[in-house]
């Protein structure tokens, strides 16, 4: 007789059919192996003459032991006469979108919903699903029951978000107001939600199939910003003339850092002193996007970050103590305006940084890698490469400098040379 535990759980491997452990201590009580390696625990059972199964849950959302309590539960209430399966498939018949969506949140909430890097969705990210869902999937499929939609809703759904079929003007708070917009990149985002919500409701048995898979997007219209030597050194007087009126000298500052290490606007603007790597040239990130690492820096942007007054945990504080810079968006307006660049913005920068490093020869792997970007395997790629992507990142930083301050650019050392 053997006892389901977790280590007998995660030790058994999957085969080409469904493995089945039965515990030897609670009759009818055991986990399905699944042939991708999905692990479920269940109870089985007979009633009117036919076996009945019931999912408690997914091995890792819930313990072998908290199973094991569960199934007593439901085995008991299958004595007493109910079928625990039947109710549930009733269940499971009724609920609404609306409701599939809060369950999700409730989910997500308890760090049971993973985002990128297989880590808890931040809670930055859930802000804009809660908005996503709020002013799209609910009015619009809100009341739809889930196991009645379809690939063809799917789609409906999607034209009507892009058509603007759910954009709203609205009061939120005492002063707040909600301005809800559709469009392309709107519905083509929220239908990716759409789609990992309708995982979740898989995932909890409520359906069997996701109905986002094989609904054609339009692609993702991605900028190519690529700024002149000129429209640089003009960008470089307007953060010189921020700082020097000092209107906004800690937002010129940091978008000067912007530019030359295409981050993220969050991870410059969250920038712990702690994080900045002078000795190994790099920022060591500790909640980036795509999780913690390292990002390689350039001198120049070192160099300017040495001459940065430290006086908060934060790089760029705010007036309060140990809070980060928030007046971006006001200078940012000043900035581009002073330099005749209406259309930047503060992410246009990292699309820039971008088209430097590729006028200067860099492959797209090397890009992604010093813009920080972890898909195809990029970070795992270069763990040995981590002289020559710092080398890559002074190219690049010291090339920005130079169309900043319409300075020349010395020659690189051999090493730079080969990197590029």
């Amino acid at each position: 007789m053997i006892k389901l535990t977790k280590r007998l759980v995660e030790a058994t491997k999957p085969a080409a059919s469904d493995v089945f452990l039965w515990d030897g201590d609670v009759t009818g009580f055991g986990c399905r192996i699944y042939p991708s390696g999905k692990r479920a625990y269940l109870i089985q059972y007979r009633k009117r003459g036919r076996t009945r199964r019931y999912v408690i849950g997914l091995h890792g959302r819930i313990t072998a032991e908290e199973a094991r309590v569960q199934a007593k539960i439901l085995l008991g209430r299958v004595v007493a006469g109910e079928d625990v399966a039947e109710l549930r498939s009733l269940d499971h018949a009724s609920i609404t979108m609306s409701k599939l969506c809060d369950l999700y949140l409730e989910a997500a909430d308890k760090g049971t919903i993973l985002g990128k890097g297989n880590r808890p969705k931040r809670p930055s990210t859930l802000y804009v699903d809660r908005g996503r869902i709020a002013h799209h999937i609910k009015p619009l499929l809100g009341s739809r029951k889930v196991k009645d939609l379809g690939r063809t809703d799917v789609k409906r759904f999607m034209d009507d978000v892009s058509t603007g079929k759910s954009k709203a003007d609205m009061k939120t708070k005492r002063r707040g107001r909600a301005i809800v917009a559709g469009g392309a990149g709107t519905a083509r985002r929220t239908v990716g939600l759409l789609g990992g919500i309708l995982t979740y409701a898989i995932d909890i048995g409520i359906r069997t199939d996701n109905p986002v898979h094989g609904v054609r997007r339009s692609a993702d219209n991605r900028r190519h910003v690529r700024l002149t030597a000129q429209q640089y050194r003009a960008l470089g007087r307007a953060f010189i003339e921020g700082s020097v009126a000092r209107a906004f000298p800690t937002a010129a500052n940091l978008c000067r850092v912007l530019a030359l290490t295409g981050c993220r606007r969050g991870e410059i603007e969250k920038l712990k002193w702690t994080e900045v790597n002078f000795e190994g040239a790099s920022f060591d990130f500790d909640n980036s996007k795509e999780g913690e690492g390292r990002r390689p820096v350039g001198k120049a942007a070192l160099e300017h970050l040495k001459n940065t007054p430290r006086t908060d945990d934060f790089v760029f504080p705010s007036g309060k103590v140990n809070h980060p810079y928030s007046q971006l968006p006001r200078a940012w307006k000043q900035f581009r305006s002073a330099a005749e660049l209406p259309w930047l913005t503060p992410h246009g920068l990292r699309h820039a940084y971008a088209s430097v490093a590729g006028e200067l020869g860099y492959n797209e792997l090397t890009i992604a890698a010093l813009l920080g970007h972890r898909s195809g395997g990029v970070t795992r790629g270069y763990v040995h490469l981590d002289k020559l992507l710092v080398d890559a990142a002074g190219r690049v930083a010291a090339q920005i400098e130079a169309y900043m301050t319409a300075a020349s650019v010395a020659d690189t050392s051999a090493t730079e040379r080969t990197a590029a």
